[in-house]
């Protein structure tokens, strides 16, 4: 009998994997936005190879066609993270072109027809109403030249007019036509809140003219956040709100609000791009939704009357979006062995039909990492969350007494949330000999209203905190090599990157994606979303300027002595390239080894394939080189600056 391979004993960072820096590029096509339109399936898909365009996909009676060709990329810029690119009525779609911001109708499978004319003006959440020849639509106006655009709900008509419907607040989203046409709801906020601090939800009606009429508020306030207003197939208004502590479905009738299934899970998420979906209509009696219930997705079918839920088995642990017809359930979702996907899933049965995969071909598994979800004592005796993935690879494993590096990942929004759905840029690192672990730090969504809250005033410390306690938690348990632990992170993230190593001594080295290192340059430079949410992360404005010396890294590099790598596309509008630059040239100055990689026609989040393939192998070779583990052959040099030979 031949004996099988044994896996061959060689040290971490030196494991050699099919997972390429190339494969994640070319794997990984974001799938996002669906819609049901009959029983057409739609959906919007990434092209990391056509230099990060997306493009919409229809699928009808089994073929599958695209309908908006290169150079169209459906991309909206509303509030900058734009969301609900495009709508779908009887065929025809609607659809915002990211390059001039304009309008565009397909009719079937024609060539796109321009409707708007102005670049400076943005569209999002396109509602049509066909009786009326129009889309209703959250509009953002940058003609007048102000500091921050005038955001509004307004009506753009088949032949490109427009009419203003709704105005005199911050910020609109979610513009919903009742079934009859003869009502709309939206929610609406003001600054300094965020959209998960606090919304209302408002419902006019529509005159004969098109115009709103007797607009009345419904739910919301300044502590209470919306999200998600849908009308039932017979015109009641439900939406999701946190009044509970946990965002939760309610339904509006007779001028009362009733609770349809209380529960300590969440049925919505944090309203950082438009067009989200978390739950919709088989009937009027039945709402197939999704919730949250300790960091993992269910789906779930709600009966409306008599407010029973009862679960709908599915392999997935994370459903991102969640689209319902009376004819069909389509979810994107994934799990730890299931790549986001989407998917028409039977509620009766359970069953799931495969429609497209964000990743073609995966890997063996014998290359992959399951990981398990962990919570951990953190900082004055609270709690916090993650995700652990050991090192995986079925042709290596780690000589005796070695323990893996770690790399912690603090993700970005801050209210964002780590998810367990298979990721091949994560599966990049484990397959090499590195742990990860994926923190759900307080402040992360998914957890309720009070773990959200934690971050109040504590953006820098509880973020870091948790951090520094899983790093701490992974080396206790032999789990991790505590004098080789990493750090990194993304936007937010990447202030808690350069804050752990800049306030704590426990990472030996991070790498910061477009990070945030000084909050009043970030306050000086923020888009209008952004512009006051630092008033509810750090301080109100009278108390900002200490608070924010005594928060911001820039103004502490003289505690940064770990080698740090910077990678900033000089596009971005959110978190612009000074914030990166500013830092760089202090560590330059401080002789602590760093590594400044800029990207051209990248903004914030990096979209084309070569920015991929470019970043994570310069991220692998600055830390092989950080911890003195030989370079494979074949990656690329990287200039780090101040690192002895």
């Amino acid at each position: 009998m031949t004996e099988p391979n044994r896996p061959q004993a060689a040290p971490s960072g030196t494991w050699t994997s099919p997972i390429s820096a190339a494969v994640v590029a070319a794997g990984a096509m974001p799938l996002s936005q669906l819609a049901l339109d009959g029983r057409d399936v739609l959906w919007l898909a990434g092209r990391a190879s056509e230099a990060g365009r997306t493009t919409l996909l229809r699928q009808r009676a089994g073929a599958m066609a695209e309908l908006t060709p290169a150079p169209f990329n459906v991309r909206s810029r509303v509030h900058e993270y734009g969301g609900g690119a495009y709508a779908v009525d009887g065929g025809t779609v609607w659809f915002s072109h990211h390059a001039d911001n304009k309008l565009y109708r397909v009719e079937d499978s024609a060539e796109p027809v321009q409707m708007t004319k102005e670049e400076a003006v943005r569209y999002a959440d396109f509602v049509p109403d066909r009786a009326r020849q129009r889309l209703v639509a959250v509009r953002e106006d940058h003609l007048a030249g102000e500091a921050h655009p005038v955001n509004t709900v307004c009506a753009v008509g088949f032949d490109g007019t427009e009419t203003i419907l709704v105005d005199g607040n911050d910020f609109y989203a979610a513009p919903r036509l009742s079934p009859d046409g003869k009502q709309l709801a939206w929610l609406c906020w003001d600054h300094p809140r965020m959209p998960w601090q606090g919304t209302e939800l408002w419902v006019a009606d529509v005159a004969d003219d098109g115009s709103l009429v007797d607009g009345r508020l419904v739910a919301g306030g300044m502590d209470e956040s919306i999200c998600q207003p849908e009308w039932s197939p017979e015109g009641l208004l439900h939406f999701v709100s946190d009044r509970s502590g946990w965002w939760n479905l309610y339904r509006f009738e007779h001028g009362v609000v009733h609770p349809l299934c209380p529960r300590e899970a969440e049925f919505g998420g944090p309203h950082w791009s438009f067009g989200g979906s978390m739950y919709g209509f088989r009937s009027e009696d039945e709402i197939v939704c999704t919730y949250i219930e300790d960091g993992v997705s269910r789906l779930a079918s709600l009966s409306t009357r008599g407010c029973t839920l009862t679960p709908i088995d599915t392999p997935y642990q994370e459903i991102r979006e969640l689209r319902v017809t009376p004819q069909a359930v389509a979810v994107l979702a994934g799990s730890p062995t299931i790549a986001l996907e989407l998917a028409l899933i039977d509620p009766a049965t359970g069953a799931r039909e495969v429609l497209a995969r964000s990743i073609d071909a995966l890997p063996d598994t014998g290359y992959l990492s399951v990981p398990r979800s962990i919570r951990y004592p953190s900082a004055n005796g609270r709690s916090a969350y993650a995700f652990h993935y050991a090192p995986a690879n079925k042709d290596f494993a780690l000589p005796d007494g070695e323990l893996p590096p770690l790399i912690v990942i603090g993700h970005g929004g801050p209210t964002g949330m780590a998810t367990s759905t298979l990721k091949l840029a994560t599966q990049f690192w484990t397959s090499r000999g590195f742990a990860v672990l994926d923190v759900n730090y307080g402040g992360s969504s998914g957890f309720g209203r009070s773990y959200r809250d934690l971050l109040k005033g504590q953006w820098g410390v509880i973020d870091v905190e948790d951090c520094v306690a899983g790093a701490r938690h992974l080396a206790a348990e032999a789990l991790a090599d505590p004098e080789r632990l990493l750090i990194r992170g993304s936007s937010a993230g990447g202030l808690t990157t350069l804050s752990a190593l800049a306030f704590h001594d426990v990472f030996k080295a991070g790498a910061s994606y477009y990070g945030v290192s000084d909050l009043a340059g970030l306050d000086a430079d923020s888009h209008k979303f952004e512009s006051h949410y630092n008033e509810y992360l750090i301080a109100p404005k009278a108390q900002a300027d200490a608070v924010y010396r005594q928060r911001s890294p820039i103004h502490h590099t003289a505690s940064l002595k770990r080698p740090m790598i910077f990678f900033q596309g000089l596009d971005d509008k959110v978190v612009p390239p000074q914030q990166s630059e500013s830092m760089v040239e202090a560590l330059r100055a401080s002789r602590v080894p760093v590594a400044y990689i800029t990207l051209e026609g990248e903004g914030h989040g990096f979209r084309k394939a070569d920015s991929v393939v470019k970043t994570l192998e310069a991220e692998l070779v600055f830390y092989l080189r950080v911890f003195g583990i030989p370079v494979p052959q074949g990656l690329p040099q990287v200039e780090i600056e101040n690192l002895a030979a």
